[in-house]
C-alpha cells in the first residue's frame, strides 16, 4: 500500500487485496474457487501485487480476481498476475500515477472509475499521464466518491484502486 498527496488531495494507491494474493499462493485457488494458472513470464506482464511489471523468466500467476466485497451488478470478476513467490517487493514508498505510468505499468491511456461506499458506479473517465492527477482530484471532491479504480484500456483488466487517504 502506499499513500500519495494529491494536490491537497489525499489519497492511498493500493495494490491487490492481500488475503487474495495469500489464496491464491497458498490454496492456489482463485476467486471464482478455480485452480489458479502458472507460468514463467514472457516479461511486461502487469504483476499487482508489486506494482509492476514481470521480468522475463520470472515464474507468475494467472487468477480471477473480485476487487468488489459487495454484491450488486457491478461486482466483477477478471484476469490478473501475480508474482509466484512473495518477494517482499511490495512499495513502501508513496506511488504516483505518474510514476507507475514511467515504469510501464500503466499505459499511455487507462481508465479511471469512481464507485461509492456501496460499490456503485459514480462516473468514469479515460486518463493520460499528463491529466491522471487532475481527474483523480476532480473526481475525489465528489463527496459520493469512496474509491477509484484504475483498469488498462486496451483490455479493460483490473490494475489498482485509490482510496481516499484518511486522517
Amino acid at each position: 500500500m502506499s499513500n500519495q498527496t494529491c494536490n491537497n488531495q489525499a489519497y492511498k494507491i493500493v495494490a491487490i487485496n492481500t488475503r487474495f494474493i495469500e489464496q491464491v499462493r497458498n490454496q492456489q485457488i482463485d476467486d471464482q474457487n478455480q485452480p489458479v494458472e502458472f507460468s514463467m513470464a514472457k516479461g511486461g506482464e502487469p504483476c499487482r501485487d508489486v506494482l509492476r511489471p514481470a521480468k522475463p523468466n520470472e515464474k507468475i500467476i494467472l487468477a480471477s480476481y473480485c476487487p468488489f466485497t459487495r454484491a450488486g451488478p457491478y461486482k466483477e470478476y477478471g484476469p490478473v498476475y501475480l508474482l509466484a513467490e512473495d518477494i517482499k517487493s511490495v512499495r513502501e514508498t508513496p506511488l504516483s500515477i505518474s510514476q507507475l505510468v514511467a515504469e510501464g505499468y500503466l499505459g499511455e491511456v487507462f481508465v479511471l472509475k469512481a464507485y461509492s461506499f456501496s460499490q456503485r458506479i459514480i462516473d468514469a473517465k479515460l486518463a493520460y499521464p499528463h491529466s491522471a492527477e487532475e481527474i483523480i482530484e476532480a473526481l475525489f471532491s465528489n463527496e459520493s466518491v469512496d474509491f477509484v479504480m484504475v483498469r488498462y484500456a486496451a483490455f479493460g483488466c483490473y490494475s489498482l484502486r485509490i482510496e481516499r487517504q484518511v486522517n
